[in-house]
């Protein structure tokens, strides 16, 4: 079997190693030539290319299943748009024929809801972010497209992990975190999130719709006092964002969202079921050895 992963980043870089190991042809696009190297040595064969140049795209290889996992580089001097949505129609227009399955990771951003109120994949989307926007832009775009019908939808919450903490370097020096304190955040681990893409590809039946969540919110306020506490750092201030400015966008959403499909369909038990276990987990392993 073979995989083409186009965003072979935080997450993809754990998928594409995860189906290595596991006996796969693992293939990844990228536009770097430097990272076209880091792959080919750590077993994944590279893809020199650009979503943003379809002339790029013209002879990509025949897989048996895509990762679409692309993130917002800032380096490349794209919108979130160009890059979510035009970079998306271009991969579909120069897939191969005989693709089983294409795996297309979305957000949690695509909702809109400020009350708190607990989501699912039928909740409405009203997303108000420019990230959420383009995201839910993407996900009707595979969906009107033939290939939507071999699709798996995976809304991300937010993704955390090693080298990955929010707002750690502002706990650890005593400073106020630029957001209010309450307002619910949504999260699951990445070494979860890529078991989730994998028992996806093996079990999701045909298209499908997952949120990807570890299915336990926690107030804003709640998990920096955590995080403070396992870093040995004051206890955590907030002042209000600056008007307009991307924190104070995120500070307006506050929902609850659901994974019980996700469990329920998938089969998966996730390795860090809060963030309370995930952050403890992150931190030991990141203390010296004489302190562990």
């Amino acid at each position: 079997m073979s995989k083409l992963i186009f965003g072979c980043g935080y997450l993809g870089m754990r998928v594409a190693t995860r189906w290595a190991s596991d006996g796969a042809t693992v293939l990844a696009v990228t536009r770097d030539i430097e990272k076209s190297h880091k792959l080919r040595e750590s077993g994944i064969l590279p893809v020199v290319a650009d979503i943003m140049d379809p002339g790029t795209l013209k002879n990509l290889p025949q897989p048996d299943t895509v990762l679409f996992a692309v993130g917002h580089d800032r380096r490349s001097g794209r919108s979130i748009r160009q890059l979510y949505v035009d970079g998306l129609q271009h991969v579909l227009d120069h897939l191969p024929p005989g693709l089983k399955r294409l795996i297309y990771v979305s957000s949690t951003g695509v909702y809109g809801q400020s009350d708190g109120a607990w989501v699912d994949e039928q909740a409405a989307c009203a997303p108000t972010r420019e990230g959420g926007q383009a995201c839910r832009q993407a996900e009707l775009l595979l969906q009107s497209h033939p290939l939507g019908e071999r699709a798996i939808i995976l809304r991300m919450a937010g993704i955390y992990g090693p080298d990955r903490i929010p707002r750690r370097k502002e706990l650890q020096s005593g400073l106020p975190i630029e957001a209010p304190s309450e307002g619910y955040l949504n999260l699951i681990h990445v070494d979860d999130a890529a078991r989730i893409v994998m028992a996806a590809e093996e079990r999701a039946p045909l298209p499908a719709l997952y949120c990807v969540s570890d299915g336990h919110p926690v107030i804003r306020r709640e998990y920096f006092h955590e995080l403070a506490a396992l870093l040995g750092a004051p206890k955590p201030t907030f002042r209000r964002p600056r008007a307009g400015s991307p924190a104070a966008e995120r500070a307006g959403a506050s929902k609850r969202v659901s994974n019980r499909r996700m469990l329920a369909e998938l089969g998966v038990e996730l390795q860090h079921p809060s963030y309370r276990e995930g952050l403890a987990a992150i931190v030991q392993a990141s203390l010296p050895s004489s302190r562990k």
